[in-house]
């Protein structure tokens, strides 16, 4: 007998498994099928657990973006006839569904707050340490020689100082603001995209297609603009996206040592250190702005993961594949 064939293209249907009697056979995609592009969007709704990131992030986005708005001024009301009310307390309202805090304040209007608040410090840093860094990098690594030399040595200067300690040392010598947290994380988050994009860069700048473009003349900002940047860009997005985490954790770690985002102001980082000397009596008031935090920075982590892989043209393949796939099995006897 015959042996099976070995792949798609070899199959006389062109596209269909048949399998001896006996046999279990799946019907394969057909070659064109298979090279059909499919968008990210389609390919995010194949994943549950990107789609519920996804859905996640979005839902934290528009929190922030009109949810103070709507909450009005019960995230600054007080009233002492209702400190440290346990979550669920229906019978002060909705506002209360989340407990109260030291100070009669709504749990669930000071989160929401809180929200806007420190997506307003996350996002500005990674945007302007993604702008510049990526720039610089992309720079240096086309044209090399002296200028990436000296790119990467200002980037080791920077890294050989923990950021995270570095930002303590000069919020304390400075005023702690949300502009000068800002100005730090960004800072110091620079050299992770100058060395990624340098890298990618690098790479490119001996590629066919860059070297056509500089055979027929194209000038090498013309080149940066039009064919490497494109190529780096999704990589320095999922290390954004990786980095959006960082920067977040970054800001409540400063707010929680009491020299972040200073009241009235309030921020998740914030609400975890006014609470943590009520965790025996009101675990809530640490609990919630807690939780808040890890579900963000794991539903971030999902989706860069995911962000790598759609993105990525050598790996986008593994997307398309179905959850379940039955495999052609052929009794040893037939094979023979």
């Amino acid at each position: 007998m015959s042996k099976p064939p070995r792949n798609v293209n070899q199959l006389p249907t062109g596209g269909r498994a048949i399998a001896p009697p006996g046999t279990e056979a799946i019907a394969l995609p057909r070659p064109e099928q298979a090279d059909k592009k499919i968008s990210l969007f389609h390919l995010l709704l194949k994943d549950r657990f990107a789609t519920v990131a996804a859905l996640v992030l979005v839902f934290v986005g528009l929190t922030a973006l009109f949810g103070p708005t709507l909450m009005g001024d019960l995230a600054t009301r007080q009233d002492l006839s209702a400190t440290n009310r346990p979550p669920f307390s229906f019978g002060e309202g909705w506002a209360f569904i989340l407990g109260s805090d030291s100070l009669g304040r709504s749990m669930v209007a000071r989160l929401v707050v809180a929200t806007q608040t420190t997506l307003s410090v996350a996002l500005p840093a990674v945007g302007i340490s993604l702008v510049i860094g990526s720039l610089w990098g992309v720079w240096a690594g086309f044209h090399r020689g002296i200028r990436e030399t000296i790119s990467m040595r200002i980037a080791d200067v920077i890294m050989s100082f923990p950021s995270l300690l570095l930002a303590v040392v000069i919020l304390y010598v400075f005023s702690p603001s949300a502009a000068n947290i800002v100005l730090i994380l960004a800072v110091t988050r620079i050299p992770i995209y100058l060395r990624t994009a340098r890298a990618e860069s690098a790479e490119l700048q001996s590629r066919t297609f860059v070297d056509a473009a500089r055979t027929f003349g194209t000038k090498p900002n013309a080149i940066i603009r039009r064919h490497v940047i494109p190529v780096v860009l999704p990589t320095l997005l999922t290390l954004a996206t990786l980095e959006f985490c960082y920067v977040m954790l970054a800001e409540s770690s400063l707010s929680f040592l009491g020299i972040g985002i200073q009241p009235p102001d309030v921020s998740w980082g914030l609400m975890v250190a006014q609470g943590r000397q009520y965790l025996q009596t009101a675990w809530w008031l640490s609990f919630f702005p807690g939780l808040a935090i890890v579900l963000t920075t794991v539903a971030a982590n999902v989706l860069a993961a995911w962000l790598r892989i759609a993105t990525d043209p050598a790996q986008r393949w593994r997307l398309t594949l179905p959850r379940k796939r039955m495999i052609m099995r052929i009794p040893a006897k037939e094979v023979q």
